[in-house]
């Protein structure tokens, strides 16, 4: 699986938010039903998707959050 093959920026589709490629269907959209419990299964059939595709929408979040810096807030004083 090649992330960049299956994923597109465009900013003429979903205001340029990463979408599978080919489809208007965006990578947060897969993530986010995944993590609400929706198998691979389910995602494959509501989106019209295939299991590379949710494997290279996971991937590129994966990288994405592997690049960002966290830093702890500090707490908050009562």
């Amino acid at each position: 699986m090649n992330t960049p093959d299956r994923i597109a920026i465009d900013p003429t589709i979903c205001h340029g938010k990463p979408v599978i490629r080919g489809t208007r269907v965006p990578v947060a959209i897969v993530v986010g039903s995944l993590a609400s419990g929706m198998s691979f299964d389910e995602v494959e059939h509501e989106y019209d998707l295939t299991a590379a595709d949710i494997r290279a929408a996971l991937g590129f979040a994966q990288a994405r959050l592997s690049e960002e810096s966290f830093h702890a807030l500090p707490a908050a004083a009562e």
